[in-house]
């Protein structure tokens, strides 16, 4: 069973920085594309930025572009979220996802087969 488990969100002023961690086992996740998505309170979980297997393409939400920076290292199945010059509006429940498939670069939820538990990130103005 594939389980992933998230770390480092926290309480941040804006303009301020935080790197989210997401461990993956129970496969060998350098097999396997990933991703982070977020949902904020009354809100729909939205995708914010995924990256391929070997590493090589990255793709982000608007929202994200030139702020987040997703990286995986392969050999600790770990997957990483820079997030600088935080805002407000970042404040969210971030979420690792993977998907079944070798093959699916996930970009929406419907991609996604396996979730994290979630990490609480909170920006205060």
């Amino acid at each position: 069973q594939v389980q992933l488990v998230e770390s480092g969100g926290g309480l941040v002023q804006a303009g301020g920085s935080l790197r989210l961690s997401c461990v993956a086992s129970g496969r060998t996740s350098r097999n396997y594309a990933m991703g982070w998505f977020r949902q904020a309170p009354g809100k729909e979980r939205e995708f914010v930025a995924s990256i391929s297997k070997s590493g090589g393409s990255t793709y982000y939400a608007t929202s994200a572009k030139g702020r987040f920076t997703i990286s995986r290292d392969n050999a600790k199945n770990t997957v990483y979220l820079q997030m600088n010059n935080l805002k407000p509006e970042d404040t969210a429940v971030y979420y690792c996802a993977a998907p079944r498939s070798s093959i699916v670069v996930i970009t929406t939820t419907q991609g996604v087969d396996y979730w994290g538990q979630g990490t609480q990130v909170t920006v205060s103005s």
